[in-house]
């Protein structure tokens, strides 16, 4: 008897050996981190919970028979992150604890049932963090999207900045502020240079459609800015000041108290630009004295930005409330160049516009990983244009009595959002179903009717379905009633494909639907600059997309990279776009048929303890929507390159960063009165540059950079007559090299 059982040791001990998984803990200094708790639970078994803790050497032998596989692996240490994987098979692992502080920049919430890792999520999601965006120095959305790969920026003297996103217009791009659409668009876009980052500690960027979950306007892709909504301290306090050569003075502040469930953050501040032309050279406190001659013209107009928002979360383990309430103001002025002959007149516009917001968001966690999840908001937003005849020897202004020279627009949004899900991590099912309501209002003069009003209410649900240990497919379907179109049923299906925990292959299909704006339908703009008028009779777009990409993260040494090569293909029907009526000046929106965009994009990120860098580069083809007889390319293709480096030296805590944007050159040909045109924006590269000092005392951090290193002012460009009153032979895309400065105060509590 003492051989069998002599055998049965040895073939026990071998198996265990042969099977057993050596877990490895280090902290972000690569430290063996001793004492983390490991929880592990096999999924497709009624094992109970296993429990370990880590040795001396930040190890322990997990010893996990075949037959509990796939298992879910927890990892908890105090003051650490928490670290969710899934274990498939019996091979040794290795992970890094970092601080908890670090813990929000690893989830996602953009599309999700629940906050998850990035990883996991089967749409692929972007994430620029607080630390680009401050070493960007960006002040605005548009700042943070100037380094953002396959997205192209354009300037209109008062509209202000719009984009592209996979060579669609930033009408099919939803932007979102914690999941609160942003209103008040012009010419189809939101103007990025209003939406201020104040108090926003990340942004996440899905491209494709999010119909399903967002609805309309989410066919380009969607843009979801996060803010801080947790604080350490009982007080924090910061004061930042931000000086560009350009003509920029900025100034915000915050105030954050918290105290056990409750957290209330204060943020406000203005923002002031003198205007800047070509020639202006560095602007010095520069207030544009000379306002009777040829100077007082700016190309880019000068603005004064006002903000303030209030934000209340009352937060449990199980349950969290949020109420955001949040005011802007903005004023451009319009200088006229003077009259001729003499010169001793000018017409001026004053554009005000104003921005409300006041949301209330609710999570509740139930039993079994099930969430409730509800948002109620209003919004209003207020355009005033004022018109005024300057006599430049008196400096005496008349308000002028041409139509559409005075005129005041007020739009409002009340939205509803409501969801049931259930996310359980390794789960075979989880899914989500709610509903979605936008009532949207304009008034103004200058609108038929006085009063127009479109309506929105829709059903969604989806499910993420494990098929296999390494394939998760989720199907999705919205249904809606929308008071001016027939909306259609949208469908997409989204899939997943894990080859390991290293290499992830996604793919989706999926429908968009974007109604036109009410500004599209009945709005129109006339004043000395533009002449825009709406088109009641417009269709609704529909969009057919189709994305897949690959991501492949890995360990060389010390060095970790990150790779994503992905492709995209978009068909989009009725599309609306801007056209100019034949012989006039006035321009009108139309829908011009079929437009289809497809394009590949490579991402490479590698990072160590001090250095990170990113490059990317993308090549997206738009079709030119023209007669078959042609003989020209039905394709137009524009490359564009990206790269970004960041260093951080630790003993004098300095981190420097540079920021590199190479956008090829765009072109277009369209069929007017059986003529073919070219349209055309040449190539140019934007390098901005920075260095961070922190603890320069001990509540002071300060960032000098250089933005626009190339000193790109205006580009060639070729086309019809713009909406403008005439045409341009190039188009503005920045402010030459400009230098600039912000210095951060923080004063936080010991406690």
């Amino acid at each position: 008897m003492r051989i069998p059982a002599l055998i049965v040791f040895f073939t026990l001990s071998f198996y265990l050996k042969s099977h057993g998984q050596i877990v490895t803990l280090s902290d972000h200094e690569h430290k063996a981190k001793v004492g983390a708790q490991i929880q592990l639970r096999p999924v497709n078994t009624s094992a109970g919970m296993l429990y370990f803790i880590t040795g001396e050497n930040g190890k322990v032998d997990l010893a996990l028979p075949p037959e509990k596989f796939p298992a879910q692996l927890t990892i908890t240490c105090i003051g650490q992150t928490t670290i969710i994987d899934t274990l498939f098979s019996a091979t040794d692992k290795q992970y890094t604890l970092q601080p908890a502080s670090k813990t929000i920049n690893e989830f996602v919430v953009t599309g999700q049932y629940a906050p998850d890792k990035i990883e996991n999520s089967v749409h692929r999601i972007e994430v620029i963090d607080r630390k680009k965006i401050d070493g960007m120095g960006a002040q605005n959305l548009r700042d943070v999207l100037t380094n953002q790969l396959n997205v192209r920026l354009s300037q209109d003297a008062v509209l202000g900045s719009s984009m592209s996103l996979q060579g669609m217009g930033g009408e099919g791009v939803k932007i979102l502020i914690d999941g609160v659409p942003v209103i008040g668009k012009h010419n189809g876009s939101i103007d990025l240079s209003q939406i201020e980052l104040n108090n926003i500690e990340r942004i996440e960027i899905i491209e494709g459609p999010m119909a399903v979950s967002y609805g309309t306007d989410a066919i380009a892709g969607t843009i979801n800015l996060i803010t801080k909504k947790n604080l350490t301290k009982k007080l924090s306090v910061g004061l930042t000041g931000f000086y560009e050569t350009a003509g920029n003075y900025n100034i915000n502040g915050k105030i954050g108290l918290h105290r056990k469930k409750h957290t209330i953050i204060f943020t406000g501040g203005r923002n002031f630009f003198t205007g800047w032309s070509p020639g202006n050279g560095v602007n010095l406190f520069d207030f544009k004295s000379n306002v009777a001659d040829s100077t007082r013209f700016s190309l880019w107009k000068p603005k004064e930005q006002y903000n303030a928002a209030i934000q209340y979360s009352f937060n449990t383990e199980t349950a969290n409330i949020t109420y955001s309430g949040k005011y802007f103001q903005e004023q451009i002025i319009n200088k006229g160049y003077p009259s001729a002959p003499y010169g001793e007149s000018a017409f001026d516009g004053y554009y005000h516009s104003s921005r409300t917001g006041n949301a209330v968001t609710a999570n509740k966690k139930l039993a079994k990983n099930k969430t409730v999840k509800f948002l109620l908001s209003y919004n209003t937003y207020t355009n005033t244009n004022n018109t005024y005849f300057t006599d430049l020897t008196t400096l005496q202004q008349t308000l002028t009595n041409a139509d559409g020279n005075q005129d005041t627009n007020k739009f409002h949004q009340f939205s509803s959002r409501a969801s049931f899900s259930k996310s359980t991590p390794l789960a075979r099912l989880n899914y989500e179903v709610g509903y979605d309501l936008n009532i949207q209002t304009a008034k103004s003069n200058t609108i038929i009717l006085g009063t127009q009003k479109m309506q929105d209410y829709a059903v969604f649900a989806s499910a993420e379905y494990l098929f296999t240990n390494k394939l998760k497919i989720r199907p999705g379907l919205r249904g809606s009633y929308n008071s001016g179109y027939n909306a259609p049923i949208i469908p997409s299906v989204n899939l997943l494909y894990s080859f390991n925990d290293q290499l992830k292959l996604r793919a989706s299909v999926s429908k968009g639907f974007r109604t036109p704006t009410l500004q599209e339908l009945y709005f129109y703009f006339v004043d000395v600059n533009h002449n825009i008028v709406g088109n009641p009779d417009l269709k609704a777009e529909t969009s057919y997309n189709y994305n897949l990409s690959a991501g492949w993260s890995f360990k060389m040494k010390s060095i970790r990279f990150k790779t994503n090569l992905s492709g995209f293909y978009n068909d989009i029907r009725n599309i609306i776009t801007l056209a100019q009526k034949s012989s006039s000046n006035e321009y009108t929106y139309v829908n011009i048929g079929k437009i289809r965009t497809k394009g590949v994009q490579l991402n490479i990120t590698a990072s160590t303890g001090n250095l990170n860098v990113s490059l990317g580069g993308s090549y997206t083809g738009i079709n030119n929507n023209l007669p078959q007889t042609t003989t020209l390319p039905t394709y137009n293709y524009s490359p564009e390159f990206q790269s970004s480096v960041f260093y951080n030296f630790k003993k004098p805590q300095i981190t420097a960063g540079i920021f590199y944007k190479q956008n090829g050159k765009t072109i277009s040909y369209k069929s007017i009165n059986n003529s073919i045109e070219e349209n055309y924006i040449d190539a140019y590269s934007l390098i901005d540059a920075s260095v961070t000092k922190n603890n320069l005392s001990r509540y002071i951090n300060i960032t000098v950079g250089v933005k626009n290193l190339m000193n790109i002012q205006n580009v060639n460009a070729l086309g019809s007559a713009s909406f403008h009153s005439s045409g341009e032979q190039n188009v503005a895309i920045g402010m030459g090299r400009t230098v600039f400065l912000k210095l951060d105060l923080k004063l936080d509590s010991k406690n």
